[in-house]
């Protein structure tokens, strides 16, 4: 048995989904039962609760193998990052009384630094707040995710893809959060390992490419624009950050044009993404046109 946490979001779903496939057996860990009734309809265990109740962790540890965990992922954080924190102190006191026999977490590139990357700052604070279980740990630090360019399918379709990438040819770490799932499930039931290990996963791509292949399941010539650095705040306005609030967020994309978010990281295992931007545009594309 192992603890998926955030089984309704990307990187839950697919870790819950690698591990189905294996035979394992997976136990959630939720707040809303009717959000996870196609997950318990495949016969996951669904434990009630969520990560700011530190006992709900625990009894969801319960017997299990081994557990991944995450960030609940808050864009326009506190200025403390009082969010994180509350959540990181719940996990260190389960996983404290648990301990179950492994630990993976998701963090993600650039947590090796601890200040000047916006709303990265938060997986820092998990690294460290992690770092001294008893249980082994892993934390995998992704690249950006393809799925954040989901929104292409439909705002792209004049030929154009906005972007904070700046500039749009510089490579960055991105990835596929089925390829992070993947990982997930395979340091769950792989060999055993002692202290801790940390993870890149990734591959060195550029918004260019991303465009490109956004337009090939589009069959348009899309091409990326980089949105001026001025426009970012109202930008992150339109996708869902308070007026006001888009700091932290404007932050990490500074950081990741600076190269902060690249590969290559001292004291790293570097695993790469097998999964291209343009199968998770088509993937999307085809679930929409059978829905």
């Amino acid at each position: 048995m192992f603890l998926v946490m955030g089984i309704t979001g990307n990187v839950g779903g697919a870790t819950a989904r690698h591990l189905l496939a294996q035979g394992k057996k997976v136990r959630a860990l939720v707040r809303d039962r009717e959000k996870a009734v196609s997950w318990a309809n495949q016969g996951v265990e669904l434990v009630d609760g969520d990560w700011n109740d530190s006992a709900a962790i625990e009894r969801a540890l319960k017997g299990v193998e081994g557990a991944f965990v995450m960030l609940p992922p808050v864009w326009a954080p506190s200025s403390d990052y009082k969010e994180a924190k509350g959540v990181i102190a719940n996990y260190v006191e389960a996983l404290t009384k648990a301990a179950p026999p492994r630990v993976v977490a998701l963090s993600s590139m650039g947590a090796n630094r601890t200040t000047g990357h916006g709303v990265i700052t938060a997986l820092s604070l998990l690294e460290r707040g992690l770092g001294d279980l008893i249980s082994p740990v892993a934390f995998v630090r992704a690249g950006g995710f393809f799925e954040n360019f989901l929104f292409g399918l439909q705002a792209a379709k004049g030929g154009t893809l906005p972007v904070f990438y700046h500039p749009t040819n510089r490579k960055s770490t991105m990835v596929a959060t089925n390829d992070i799932g993947a990982e997930f499930a395979a340091l769950l039931t792989g060999p055993a390992w002692s202290g801790q290990r940390i993870v890149e996963i990734g591959s060195m791509v550029t918004a260019d490419e991303v465009a490109e292949q956004l337009g090939q399941v589009l069959n348009l010539d899309v091409k990326a624009f980089a949105i001026p650095r001025a426009g970012w705040a109202q930008a992150l306005e339109q996708f869902g950050i308070p007026k006001g609030h888009s700091g932290p967020a404007e932050e990490m994309y500074e950081a990741v044009n600076a190269g902060w978010m690249d590969l290559g990281a001292e004291r790293t295992q570097h695993i790469a993404g097998t999964t291209s931007a343009r199968d998770v545009f088509a993937a999307a594309q085809k679930a929409v046109t059978q829905g």
